[in-house]
């Protein structure tokens, strides 16, 4: 067994194989993925040029679990924008803002789990079973702005949300109307379901 505060090195050769250097064995993808779920740190390097690629591996970790029926975490929407975010100004902040709310996502899991099984195991998905998860999202993100405000040079200097809401881009504008509107459309889904259950 390995040391828990060293990570597991995993190498990964040209034939695309992984080699667990703690376990003297091959590992798979899905294996990799069941020491993740398990906590157990790893970092993989390429064989050959000794490159870390720990986040390419991950990367492809999530793909395949994409890809099986039933499984998949991110919608559609969130890939895409998550697409349009490569090259933007705000690609910089986007790695520690995620990092932020899934922590906090994590940290209130089990609240989560607690609020979907009233939500889910009592009776019908609500739209307002629906705003909690908004509210906890508001919130996070507002202490995440909060958090980025103390470390920025002129976080003194910023402004006031009216003032920001006044000199909106028309872009954003449009971001917003969209987002309303597909929130809107999830929620007309909601109802057709709870109708028919």
């Amino acid at each position: 067994m390995s040391n828990p505060t060293t990570p597991t090195t995993i190498k990964k050769y040209a034939n695309r194989r992984l080699y667990n250097t703690a376990s003297s064995a091959y590992v798979t993808l899905a294996d990799l993925a069941k020491m993740v779920k398990t906590g157990e740190d790893f970092v993989v390097y390429d064989a050959k040029t000794n490159e870390e690629i720990t986040r390419s591996v991950l990367a492809q970790i999530i793909f395949e679990q994409e890809g099986i029926e039933g499984q998949s975490l991110l919608p559609i929407t969130f890939l895409r924008q998550l697409i349009r975010f490569y090259g933007d100004s705000v690609q910089a902040l986007l790695p520690s803002y995620l990092e932020y709310s899934i922590d906090q996502f994590t940290g209130e899991k089990q609240a989560m789990r607690e609020a979907a099984s009233r939500a889910f195991g009592q009776g019908p998905f609500s739209a307002s079973s629906f705003s909690a998860l908004q509210e906890m999202t508001r919130k996070n993100l507002a202490a995440f702005t909060q958090a980025m405000g103390l470390f920025s040079p002129f976080a003194g200097g910023a402004a006031q949300p009216a003032e920001s809401e006044k000199t909106e881009t028309p872009a954003a504008s449009a971001d917003i109307d969209e987002l309303r509107t597909q929130l809107t459309e999830m929620r007309r889904r909601l109802d057709s379901l709870t109708e028919k259950g």
